[in-house]
């Protein structure tokens, strides 16, 4: 702003010197003019005055040169008085500054023009600086001669001098009355100006709380007033716009359901926190990038562009892979459409409805699989008791086999009902383990003991690898026996006769990581989600032939969950299957992180 300042006041300063410069040339023609106009009066009335002398005494005749002389001296002039032709007959040549032959040269050029001219005076320049003023003479009417009057122009030229001295040292002053009051002037002018400018800049650069003086009633004061108010509209409305936005974002963090917003050319612009910890999302990855490329189930991609092509809002329920489980979510989409029918992008809301969909397969499982578990061997238990009933008993040796078979078919029904009963106390939310310190080591050491038998009936061989020093924990000891026993046994039950179980234990800063692999029949892809489902079994068959009653792995989960530890299962069809379980050292420290 002070360029501004600046060139606002050097165009005043030139335009007031340029106005000042004409006026003192005008002012100086103006006195040059009036001054020999005064000057030229003066000499026509003094030779007025001494050819009215000369007639009224008898003419030229009548005057003798000490007349002339008194005559020069009063009036301060040269006097000369010459006949009609010119010929000087009286000078008062003391006065004079130029040479008799010169003067005589001059009134006869200047009788020679009188006759072409009528003017009076005649200005004689080329070093001499004269001024001739001449008055014809008369005698009985008619002409008797000429009387020239002439002067230096040296007078004429100092009160030049000195009309241009006043007007200089008076424009002079004026301009530097001027350059002071336009200066004061200016920067009073200029500062609100400044100061505003100031302003706007700093609302541009977003700093809505900057102000400006209101010191003034004038226009300068009403836009310092004005960018006050815009000030004052744009600090409010951004603060709106923040406390909308700080409500929209908290409102989209925090809402139950997974979200997703794409643009109209189909790239990821939006995922809040509960869709990155469900589907476990790196952002950095996600964001900006075109929904096909990262998005990698085929439902959620063909319902994206479902809503592209037909711009109406759909619902669906989907069945998503998620870790080593599938979850139900009901995904909502609805095409944003702006103003003008503009074209926004589209929006996903998944709705987690896995414990619904649980709850209400849990109870059409529990009733089917239950009743399936249980048929079996009541109808085994039933037909062999009436068998027995109608004979059969006498026979010793078919007494002794349907009584094997009863028994067997007893337990089976008893280790179903058990652990109905286990998986039904674990899932309470009362449920409490036995926390203490273990020897990890010790504890499946045991467990091994307790599986060699069923091993050694299929000819498997356990390789166990353990840390060299004992591994200690803090669990409950019999729930963590029931979880390695239900997958060894589920190794040994799925691997084919002289095959291999290998068992690693190892031992890091705050966990423990427990590994159990085989070489069995393995697992597809498809199957190793539902694997910790209640009845769920990937050979059905000869899951039931081995007495298993599809609950272990479900047990299992909810007792490494219980232990606030992780499992995951990686599988490849016929080359086996590797469960990895991981312990937290502290069970108490964990509780307190989690709160």
């Amino acid at each position: 702003m002070t360029r501004f300042r600046t060139r606002l006041l050097f165009a005043l300063l030139t335009l007031i010197f340029a106005v000042l410069i004409g006026v003192g040339l005008l002012l100086g023609q103006l006195f040059k003019s009036y001054y020999l106009k005064a000057f030229d009066e003066r000499l026509k009335k003094e030779s007025e005055m001494i050819s009215s002398y000369i007639e009224d005494n008898g003419g030229i005749r009548s005057l003798n040169q000490d007349k002339v002389n008194e005559f020069s001296d009063i009036l301060d002039v040269r006097v000369t008085v010459s006949d009609s032709r010119g010929r000087i007959l009286i000078d008062s040549s003391n006065k004079g500054a130029t040479t008799q032959s010169r003067h005589q040269e001059i009134i006869l050029e200047i009788l020679r023009k009188e006759a072409n001219d009528d003017q009076t005076g005649w200005e004689v320049a080329g070093g001499y600086n004269l001024y001739y003023y001449w008055q014809p003479v008369f005698a009985h009417g008619e002409k008797d001669g000429y009387l020239f009057l002439s002067t230096k122009m040296t007078e004429t030229q100092q009160a030049y001098q000195q009309i241009w001295w006043i007007l200089t040292i008076s424009l002079g002053l004026s301009l530097f009355v001027i350059i002071m009051l336009g200066t004061r002037i200016t920067a009073r002018y200029t500062k609100p100006i400044e100061s505003a400018t100031k302003v706007a800049i700093e609302l541009a650069k977003g700093n809505y709380r900057a102000r400006t003086y209101e010191d003034q009633a004038d226009e300068t004061g009403m836009l310092s007033t004005s960018i006050n108010v815009l000030a004052r509209n744009l600090q409010e409305m951004v603060k709106a716009q923040e406390m909308q936005q700080d409500r929209l974002g908290a409102l989209i963090e925090n809402m139950g359901s997974s979200l997703i917003l794409i643009d109209s050319r189909g790239y990821i612009n939006l995922i809040n926190r509960p869709y990155k910890e469900v589907f476990n999302v790196n952002p950095s990855e996600y964001l900006y990038k075109l929904y096909y490329e990262v998005i990698e189930h085929k439902g959620i991609t063909d319902m994206i562009e479902e809503i592209f092509m037909t711009e109406q809002k759909a619902k669906k329920q989907l069945i998503i892979p998620v870790k080593i489980e599938r979850r139900y979510f009901e995904v909502y989409g609805v095409p944003i459409i702006g103003m003008n029918d503009e074209w926004k992008g589209i929006l996903l809301v998944f709705h987690d409805i896995t414990e619904l969909k649980k709850l209400e397969q849990m109870r059409k499982d529990f009733v089917a699989n239950v009743s399936h578990e249980l048929k079996t061997p009541i109808t085994s238990i039933k037909g062999f008791s009436e068998t027995l009933l109608d004979g059969a008993m006498e026979d010793k040796q078919a007494l002794n086999d349907f009584l094997s078979i009863i028994l067997k078919e007893s337990d089976r029904l008893q280790s179903l009902i058990q652990d109905l009963l286990d998986l039904s106390k674990i899932e309470q939310q009362g449920f409490s383990l036995s926390i203490q310190p273990m020897n990890l080591t010790v504890a499946i050491e045991e467990v091994l003991a307790i599986m060699k038998g069923k091993a050694l009936e299929k000819d498997i061989v356990i390789e166990y690898r353990k840390e060299e020093t004992p591994v200690y924990i803090e669990g409950d000891v019999h729930r963590l026996k029931q979880v390695f026993i239900n997958i060894i046994s589920n190794a040994i039950s799925y691997t084919p006769n002289q095959g291999i179980i290998y068992i690693s234990l190892e031992e890091t800063e705050k966990a423990v990581l427990a590994e159990v692999r085989d070489t069995g029949i393995g697992i597809e892809a498809s199957e190793i989600p539902r694997i910790f489902e209640r009845f769920y079994r990937i050979d059905k068959a000869r899951s039931r032939n081995s007495g298993g009653t599809g609950l272990g792995l479900a047990i299992v989960k909810h007792l490494v969950e219980a232990h606030k530890g992780t499992i995951t299962v990686k599988s490849e069809v016929g080359k086996g299957t590797s469960f990895k379980i991981g312990l937290p050292k502290k069970f108490l420290d964990i509780n307190k992180e989690n709160g």
